[in-house]
This record gives structure tokens, sequence and C-alpha cells, in this order.
């Protein structure tokens, strides 16, 4: 499967603001529900925090949805 790129502008971002930016959730208040119904696995972990932190690199798969791999374009990200 082809992951697909999801580029922040800063040097993380939250998994519930993940599930909005990739258009998986249509609203914020969406994330608590999507993540107690739905297997989401980061960097092959399962996880279920909407406020989990995600890096540049780290790779999001949600089963029968994606992969997707955060880029950041932050300039002060070492």
């Amino acid at each position: 499967m082809d992951r697909t790129p999801v580029e922040i502008h800063d040097s993380y971002i939250t998994l519930g603001q993940f599930l909005k930016l990739a258009d998986i959730i249509s609203s914020g208040g969406m994330a608590k529900p999507f993540l107690q119904q739905m297997e989401v696995f980061v960097n092959d972990e399962p996880e279920n925090r909407r406020g989990k932190k995600l890096y540049d690199g780290d790779v999001i798969v949600i089963p029968n949805i994606g992969e997707f791999q955060i880029q950041s374009s932050d300039e002060n990200h070492p």
C-alpha cells in the first residue's frame, strides 16, 4: 500500500488534528468516537489517544482506510 504524505507546518500535530487534516473525519469532535471504534496504528503500535503527538516521519496506518506519513515543513525541525 502506498503511503499518503500529510504535510504539517509545525514540529508536530496531534492524532486528532491529523485525522481532520487528512479528511478522515469531518470535525475534531469526531476524533474520540473514531478512535474508540477504529484500529489506528502509529509506527506499528496501536494508538487510541487523540492527543498523541505525531512528528515528521511518523507512519499512521488505519486498516481499510489508508497508510499515511507525516512530513513537516517546519524550519525549526531538526
